[in-house]
């Protein structure tokens, strides 16, 4: 008690010490990509994170250029650029990229680059598969996701692209509408999250997928399919005030 007393200081920094560890091990155990780190088949894609960190050193970007990230369709769209103008782009996409991985290298893909907006698009979560991911878990990665842009780029909008309906996942797609939902609810609550609506454009009169806007897999976009991309995505964009292009 006598050191209690004579110490108040030094009991208050240990106690202040304990909280802290206490609230950091709190929320490594509640992240939803803890369970993700250490897997194989998420530690297999370090190449390709070391092969998109490393454009940080030969290309210049912007300051006010928006960020596109995601999987192989931000990958394949090489005519981003120019699409977007007058907004000036980043990308960062990888072919297969499912929300785990990419929440996981997140921290490694965004520190060290500018960005006033997040634009992300990933669609290899829910194809079909017994290993799919509920809608429930696909929010939880998403808010992760928006999370850690967050960090480095504070208050900056984040738009989500719309799960694409495709002929090669046509199976999956009720469930794939159910995490657009989700999504799209989560985004009306968030603060400065965009949900940007895709579905209409790409289902013909019979509500099915209209293969003609995609490759011959029936699952990416050629380039019709990158046209109406374009234009619904500059409309959204130019929505947000300090995202609207002059």
């Amino acid at each position: 008690m006598k050191f209690l007393k004579n110490n108040p200081e030094k009991v208050f920094t240990g106690l202040r010490a304990c909280i802290l560890s206490a609230l950091f091990s709190l929320v490594v155990s509640c992240s939803p990509l803890r369970v993700y780190r250490d897997l194989p088949e998420v530690k297999a894609w370090e190449p390709e994170i070391e092969k998109l960190t490393a454009l940080n050193d030969t290309e210049q970007y912007a300051d006010d250029a928006v960020v596109f990230a995601g999987s192989s369709s931000i990958r394949l769209w090489k005519t981003l650029d120019s699409d977007m103008k007058p907004h000036n782009v980043i990308r960062r996409g990888y072919g297969g990229a499912k929300l785990r991985d990419y929440g996981v290298y997140a921290n490694r893909i965004f520190e060290n680059i500018p960005g006033k907006a997040l634009v992300l698009f990933i669609a290899n979560d829910i194809t079909g598969s017994e290993k799919d991911k509920s809608p429930g878990e696909i929010k939880k990665l998403f808010l992760s996701i928006v999370k850690t842009f967050r960090k480095t780029h504070p208050g900056a909008p984040v738009f989500w692209i719309a799960i694409t309906p495709t002929s090669s996942r046509w199976k999956a797609w009720t469930a794939i509408k159910e995490a657009n939902e989700i999504i799209r609810k989560t985004c009306e609550k968030g603060k400065d999250l965009y949900f940007i609506q895709t579905d209409f454009v790409f289902l013909n009169e019979q509500g099915l997928p209209r293969d003609e806007l995609f490759l011959d897999d029936k699952l990416h976009l050629n380039e019709g399919g990158y046209r109406v991309w374009t234009e619904i995505i500059k409309k959204e964009l130019d929505k947000v005030p300090g995202i609207r292009s002059l």
